[in-house]
């Protein structure tokens, strides 16, 4: 199968585009830098371009079967408005150019794999949300509304779309937990605020199966939680965490000093939601961590 992935050379494309060519499928990685071709997993080629302009990239998305998409800016740092409008950009403008290249008269059709996030549901409720829950009303949910609402573009198209909404990604190669792990190895980690947030999460090669999942399972189409069935509350996690890594977690950065430092940022890591997949249980997809104590224990134990 032939898979065109956008946002292919960062932390979750990377390790995606190695188990798909293992897989035996065709993957071309689309990269706004030539030099990370030499980082791309062996048997995957590269496309340059920039995902946000129209270019002669979106030829060879149009002749994939499956387009994976991946691309956005990172949210983690303080929101500014240059910020909000790169985070918003790096979304909504590259999945419209995906979009408009694919091709509704492909024969056997094309599949878009839409990447989303658990901040759809915003970060008040306290109940499990499955993929039906209400969207939030904060900036990042509205972010993924608009975001959601651009992949959906594909389906007047005749094509197949996933959203597939991440949970915090867990993996030592990049993402939230190689940021925590200098500090928690040293015993300098602690929960975040009251430690009480509620904290979806999901082991790196648990979600390389699911998109493997999705495309033996075409019956499958519209958002997708990408979370392991048992989140657990930060002040949880942390002491997992340490529980791994052998060492106290006796040090909280308290609340009000994540608000001066990241402003309304800090939201996403003092509230949190319950996001859970309730698509993937009921299609039968069977986690190979689904608990955090598995999953650290994988990891960094």
């Amino acid at each position: 199968m032939r898979i065109f992935i956008a946002g292919g050379s960062g932390f979750v494309g990377r390790a995606l585009s190695a188990r798909l060519a293992a897989e035996g499928h065709q993957i071309q990685v689309l990269t706004r830098s030539p030099r990370k071709a030499e980082t791309l997993p062996e048997g995957v080629t590269m496309v340059a371009g920039d995902p946000t302009r129209p270019g002669p990239w979106q030829e060879q998305a149009a002749g994939a079967e499956v387009v994976i998409n991946l691309a956005g800016a990172s949210i983690f740092s303080r929101w500014t408005p240059e910020v909000k409008q790169r985070i918003r950009d790096s979304r909504i403008l590259t999945t419209r150019n995906l979009v408009a290249a694919m091709q509704p008269d492909r024969p056997g059709g094309q599949t878009l794999i839409n990447a989303g996030a658990a901040g759809y549901f915003g970060f008040a409720s306290q109940e499990p949300c499955p993929e039906t829950s209400p969207a939030g009303d904060d900036f990042l949910a509205r972010v993924c509304v608009d975001w959601e609402r651009e992949a959906q573009q594909a389906a007047s198209k005749g094509c197949r779309v996933v959203i597939t909404r991440f949970a915090v990604i867990l993996g030592t190669e990049g993402g939230a937990l190689s940021k925590m792990l200098p500090a928690f190895r040293l015993g300098f980690g602690g929960r975040l605020g009251h430690g009480r947030q509620w904290f979806p999460w999901i082991h790196l090669d648990d979600l390389r199966e699911i998109f493997l999942f999705l495309l033996k399972h075409p019956e499958i189409s519209g958002p997708i939680n990408c979370a392991a069935p048992a989140p657990v509350r930060n002040g949880e996690f942390t002491r997992e965490l340490g529980r791994a890594l052998h060492r106290p977690v006796l040090m909280p950065v308290p609340g009000w000093l994540l608000r001066l430092l990241l402003g309304e940022m800090s939201t996403v890591l003092l509230e949190g939601n319950r996001m859970i997949p309730k698509v993937l249980t009921d299609n039968g997809f069977l986690f190979r961590f689904p608990t955090i104590r598995q999953a650290l224990v994988d990891l960094v134990g």
